[in-house]
């Protein structure tokens, strides 16, 4: 029986197809997790645990209990095949810019699954010569949960890192010691690229961003790299001439509180025209939405 921690994205998959497959599941899930990710595992069929803590106690929790109980466990850095399937995003990315690799690429990080995955795949890309040179990887974290960003600007190694208390709206990126630390941190260092954190106020306000600018409904977390870039660019960190890749990694129904934060809440009126044109005038006058 299929076991995982996540935060819901993860264990949303495992769960579909764990239910195609008539194969029993048991999800853990910090109790916070947000409820249309808690739905999908539950309409799956899947047991779901939700743990009185934080993401990285279901995390050990899901851990210990696999040990226990001899539990397939398909956990962040802990199974292999994870990274294997990571990977398959570089090649997409790489065949549908026919071959010619971006110059970066940002992904936002949390426990750093994704990130190295992506470089394992460029460095498969560039050793069988179906790319002529390496993107350089951008981590994205949220400034509550930076990690990886601390750590790489500090110069620790990964075997080295201390556990912090990791809190963001961005819930798929929020881990207090990212698992997969060694491959995410060697993805920036070994690519010549960078780590940046983002606040929640600039998370949130790349959700319309990426909605209203290119038709993409982001959660939190999808969305935090975009804001990276845009930090970026502020910053001087990349080239306008610079061709990028923007990775959003899960979809904003999932999460649809933070988006309603992020862009308010509808005009209700009444159902005449003069309620309407009352609206429309106060929006004329620029007193309204």
């Amino acid at each position: 029986m299929p076991r995982t921690a996540s935060t819901g994205n993860a264990a949303s998959s495992l769960a579909n197809l764990t239910a195609a497959s008539e194969i029993r599941t048991y999800i853990f899930v910090p109790e916070a997790a947000p409820p249309a990710k808690i739905a999908q595992l539950l309409v799956f069929g899947s047991t779901v645990l939700a743990v009185r803590g934080t993401y990285d106690d279901a995390f050990d929790l899901c851990l210990e209990a696999s040990k226990a109980y001899d539990w397939y466990n398909r956990n962040t850095a802990y199974n292999p095949y994870m990274t294997e399937g990571k990977k398959t995003a570089a090649y997409e990315i790489c065949e549908q810019l026919e071959w010619e690799a971006p110059d970066r690429i940002f992904v936002s990080v949390g426990d750093g699954c994704i990130i190295g995955g992506l470089h394992k795949g460029l460095k498969d890309l560039l050793a069988l010569g179906w790319i002529d040179h390496m993107p350089k990887l951008m981590g994205v974290q949220a400034a509550g949960s930076a990690a990886m960003h601390d750590a790489w600007q500090a110069g620790v190694a990964p075997l080295e890192m201390e556990p912090i208390e990791a809190h963001t709206v961005a819930d798929s990126i929020c881990a207090g010691l990212p698992r997969d630390r060694i491959k995410a941190m060697a993805a920036v260092r070994e690519t010549d690229g960078a780590y940046i954190k983002v606040t929640d106020e600039e998370i949130l306000a790349a959700i319309p961003a990426l909605g209203r600018g290119c038709g993409v409904f982001a959660e939190p977390a999808g969305a935090a790299s975009y804001a990276g870039l845009v930090k970026a660019l502020a910053e001087g960190l990349v080239d306008r001439e610079e061709r990028v890749v923007v990775l959003v990694t899960g979809n904003g129904l999932k999460d649809v509180a933070s988006a309603r934060k992020a862009v308010g809440e509808p005009h209700i009126i009444e159902p005449t025209m003069d309620s309407l044109q009352q609206l429309l005038e106060s929006r004329v006058r620029g007193d309204g939405r």
